[in-house]
């Protein structure tokens, strides 16, 4: 008998009825919210007049209704999907492996690394996109690999955390003496990008994000039963077959890989990856085969919605992404640490 056959019953189990149909009807949800975003904003754009409009359209409003849904709606629209459905995918397999639901990915020091390569780009000169970036995407697996190398040493991933924590105060205070050195021009790119935006979304950036999602989500899908056996306790996963070595730095490294880009695109938005998989775990169970498809879902679902509420709060402004999710993302953490201190 495998390993993987040896998993308890109660830990495979473990979802509640209907898992098919919720992953459906996320699915469903995810497409009507994606309509409806498209066709808000700025300019309304009716929705009838979509399917005519991506076929083809003729002057006037409508050459202007379809210049705005294929080159700024639908692949913002699309980033939202990629963005939310890998940080949300990304902290469902964090809380797996510290074994605690208010984990995310933040806390192996992805998202701070990639802050500070993005404001220390900003700050020595370096603003532009592809430039920032860059620098976002290797602060995030340099943060990534410190907090491994240095907290990985001994059993269990209580070391990682720490390390992860030390990094991310570390990677605040070089923050904040950038931002102290930084022009007045450059405090407003890095209050903008610090609070996150999909502002840069293209369909070319798009294209390239998509399949590195795709691919590194799907990794993280193949590991469901090692995340299920880790519901159970380091030992006793040990004890199924599951070589725990391998298996942590596996899912530290699929996360910084899936995080690290994302980061680097759209800045730091909180909450995502925390927020969306316990939410989803109350709802369908603990399983992963089902939490990890159905975080994914929700997470898309999440951010499309927050950036959605983000362009039409305040027409014909903006606000930050960062800034919807920390309102909601917030007092959903408070209400979780009193319910489990009740």
């Amino acid at each position: 008998m495998t390993a993987h056959a040896q998993i308890p019953r109660p830990a495979v189990r473990a979802a509640r009825p209907g898992r098919p149909g919720a992953l459906l009807a996320l699915g469903a949800a995810l497409l009507a919210l994606a309509l409806a975003a498209a066709c808000s904003g700025a300019m309304h754009i009716p929705l009838p007049r979509m399917p005519a409009l991506l076929l083809g359209a003729g002057g006037g409003d409508e050459a202007l209704w379809r210049n705005v849904l294929l080159q700024v709606r639908l692949p913002r629209v699309a980033l939202a999907v990629l963005v939310g459905a890998g940080l949300a995918i990304s902290g469902a397999a964090m809380q797996a492996l510290f074994r605690n639901p208010l984990a995310e990915p933040g806390l192996i020091g992805v998202s701070a690394g990639g802050a500070l390569g993005a404001v220390a780009a900003i700050v020595l000169g370096a603003a532009s996109l592809p430039a920032v970036g860059s620098a976002a995407f290797v602060g995030s697996l340099a943060a990534t690999l410190a907090a491994w190398r240095l907290g990985g040493r001994g059993p269990g991933v209580a070391g990682v955390l720490l390390a992860g924590i030390a990094i991310n105060a570390l990677c605040g205070a070089v923050i904040g003496l950038f931002t102290w050195q930084a022009s007045d021009v450059q405090l407003r790119s890095l209050t903008f990008w610090s609070l996150g935006s999909l502002a840069s979304a293209r369909w070319p950036l798009v294209a390239a994000l998509a399949p590195w999602v795709a691919l590194l989500s799907a990794l993280l899908l193949r590991d469901w039963r090692a995340m299920n056996a880790l519901l159970l306790g380091e030992r006793e996963a040990q004890h199924l077959g599951f070589a725990m070595a391998p298996l942590r730095r596996r899912l530290v490294l699929l996360v910084a890989l899936l995080v690290g880009p994302l980061v680097a695109v759209t800045g730091t938005i909180g909450f995502v990856g925390l927020v969306v998989p316990h939410l989803v775990r109350l709802t369908l169970g603990a399983d992963h085969r089902a939490l990890l498809p159905a975080s994914l879902l929700a997470g898309a679902i999440a951010l499309t919605l927050a950036d959605w509420l983000a362009r039409v709060v305040a027409i014909p402004s903006e606000l930050p992404i960062g800034i919807v999710t920390s309102l909601v993302g917030g007092p959903f953490l408070l209400w979780l640490l009193a319910r489990r201190g009740t």
